[in-house]
């Protein structure tokens, strides 16, 4: 297709055949979920499953990509649907609103997905979905915190065991040691300590849906940063979704 020429032009057919074949699911369209999976679609992947049970709301506006006035109280899986099938027709794509956990596993990842999007924002449903894919062989990728930052040249990826100042990530790295997981889980971070303190959702007007999962506390973000998430993480799909195919290969003509 002509719309994705600039990425063959950089990844060659090869390349970018694989990439259009591959599956992938993102887990979490909120602030660094909706820019990856925009990303991602727009690169040529092929094959989506979206995964997220909330709703779009006034909150969601300043650093979510699907959260516009017209799209409030909407679905984030369907609102991202909308907007992806307009980006790619042809692409594949299955919604899943429901919350992430260990019970809904199972069906989530049946397809065998070529790579997860992690964009979890609760500690406990995002390790046991890479204590999952750990134990099941399912490669992912994941968000640590990208709130409460502000300087972009901070942010970097690296093994999770190994990522350093996120508070998030060091609590993960924890739980994860306790449950054997070992390196091999690619992470997005950032190297600046957090620049603030969250707020306890019951002294805010808005404290979103807390069905699921223990109260937590609101934290401050920008638009800059928890895109620049999403779009590492994305990148860092690319990479992964192609390279490990290319080794020994040449590239076929246009």
């Amino acid at each position: 297709m002509e719309q994705f020429l600039r990425t063959r032009l950089l990844l060659g057919n090869d390349r970018f055949k694989r990439l259009a074949r591959s599956k992938v699911t993102v887990i979490g369209l909120g602030a660094v979920g909706s820019h990856a999976a925009e990303a991602l679609v727009r690169a040529g992947v092929g094959n989506f499953r979206l995964v997220d049970f909330d709703r779009i709301k006034t909150t969601n506006i300043n650093r979510q990509l699907h959260a516009l006035h017209s799209t409030l109280g909407k679905k984030k899986v369907e609102v991202a649907r909308d907007r992806l099938l307009d980006i790619n027709p042809a692409c594949s794509l299955e919604l899943f609103d429901i919350f992430a956990a260990q019970e809904s596993f199972p069906s989530l990842f049946d397809n065998a997905p070529d790579l997860v999007i992690d964009a979890i924002d609760a500690l406990n449903p995002k390790v046991q979905l890479l204590v999952y894919c750990y134990q099941n062989h399912i490669p992912v990728i994941s968000s640590m915190g990208a709130a409460l930052r502000t300087d972009p040249f901070s942010i970097t990826a690296g093994d999770v065991l190994e990522s350093r100042h996120c508070p998030l990530a060091e609590r993960m790295r924890r739980l994860l040691r306790k449950r054997g997981v070992g390196k091999g889980i690619t992470c997005v971070y950032s190297l600046q300590s957090p620049q603030t303190k969250g707020v306890d959702a019951d002294q805010l007007s808005e404290s979103g849906d807390f069905s699921r999962g223990r109260k937590r506390q609101i934290l401050g973000s920008l638009p800059t940063i928890t895109g620049m998430f999403g779009y590492a993480l994305a990148n860092c799909a690319i990479e992964r979704l192609t390279a490990a195919h290319t080794e020994g290969k040449s590239e076929s003509s246009a």
